[in-house]
């Protein structure tokens, strides 16, 4: 089992940065893929990046490519998503999920706001 708990959202102004943090319980958060994701008022949820296992690979979403990037740390058992140049439609709950290779996103946090605003 692993329990994730989402840190750094806050309220930003456009093209300012904000650093969330994922931090994971569980012995075996190496072997999970991790992924980020979002929702914003009245949408649905929306996948933003995904890094695999000891990050061998990631991937995200043409709408924040470029501008955000996800990383791990395992010996940490977190992961944490840097999102720059960032704008007033970024602005949702963001999500982490965890889930084995394969399969499907298993385990989510409770998410964390962020908002984009002048």
């Amino acid at each position: 089992q692993v329990q994730l708990v989402e840190s750094g959202g806050g309220l930003v102004q456009p093209g300012g940065s904000l650093r969330l943090s994922c931090a994971a319980s569980g012995r075996t958060f190496s072997t999970y893929t991790m992924g980020w994701f979002r929702q914003a008022p009245g949408k649905e949820r929306e996948f933003v990046a995904t890094i695999t296992w000891i990050g061998i690979r990631t991937r995200y979403a043409d709408s924040v490519k470029g501008r955000f990037t996800v990383s791990r740390d395992d010996a940490k058992n977190t992961v944490t998503l840097q999102m720059n140049s960032l704008k007033p439609e970024d602005t949702a709950v963001y999500y982490c999920a965890a889930k084995v290779a394969g399969g499907a996103y298993s385990h989510w946090g409770q998410g964390t706001q962020v908002t984009v605003s002048s």
